[in-house]
């Protein structure tokens, strides 16, 4: 479904104090679930959010655990992998969860006939500030929390991911609750619970984004070699 209203109610100074004694509570290594939790007691489904790129199902599985009726945010951005709409629509039809598409301002042609042909050929940073970070910080706006499925395992950049932080960028609470886990685990957990995953997972792409900026993964390569290949840029600038 399409976004909706949300009006944040909670003033910074109460989303600072929760976003401090999650990280004091929860330290660097407490459990997804134990992350959860702590979300549930101090917020309301209606407050917070799941960014998913659906690349698979488990962090809104987690949430919806105790969270139910979670809003999931899927960045439509248009240039999806079929096997992502695949995955976002068996989310929306087997967890208990309400995906929203975030959508950009502008459609795939009107960016092309804005900014010329084939934008993320040329400048991928400002193609992901129109189709991906724009339409996010808008998104956000409305909630007092949101949830990601960042792991530091996934790249040097993301080694120091915290479980919870005050999220400067978008003046929220983020939660990061797989940030301890490896790959395996998040596969591990994908198959015992049975939950969607993208099936480009097991054929090259541990890190799914972007049709035309996303490549397959050689054995032994950084999992997110595969996006934006040969550039320097790793990150979209959601997470940074």
């Amino acid at each position: 479904m399409s976004e909706q209203n949300h009006v944040r109610t909670r003033s910074e100074a109460e989303l600072r104090r929760i976003a401090k004694l999650g990280a004091d509570e929860l330290g660097w290594e407490a459990t997804a679930e134990q992350v959860v939790a702590f979300a549930a007691e101090h917020l309301g489904a209606d407050e917070v959010a799941v960014a998913c790129s659906m690349a698979d199902a488990v962090l809104p599985h987690l949430v919806a655990a105790q969270l139910p009726k979670v809003d999931v945010l899927f960045l439509e951005t248009g240039y999806h992998f079929a096997e992502t709409h695949v995955t976002r629509d068996e989310v929306a039809r087997t967890l208990d969860v309400n995906v929203v598409d975030v959508l950009p301002e502008l459609s795939v042609a009107e960016q092309d006939e804005k900014f010329g042909k084939d934008l993320f050929s040329r400048d991928p940073a400002a193609c992901c500030q129109l189709r991906k970070m724009d339409p996010l910080a808008r998104s956000l706006s409305g909630y007092s929390a949101w949830f990601t499925g960042v792991r530091r395992d996934e790249a040097p950049t993301r080694s120091n991911t915290p479980l919870v932080v005050f999220d400067e960028k978008h003046g929220l609470v983020k939660f990061n609750p797989v940030a301890p886990w490896n790959f395996d685990q998040l596969i591990g957990y994908a198959t015992e619970h049975q939950v969607p995953v993208n099936l480009l997972l097991s054929n090259g792409y541990p890190s799914i984004g972007c049709q035309p900026c996303t490549r397959p993964v050689a054995e032994g390569e950084d999992p997110r070699a595969g996006r934006w290949a040969g550039l320097s840029k790793t990150e979209c600038g959601i997470h940074v």
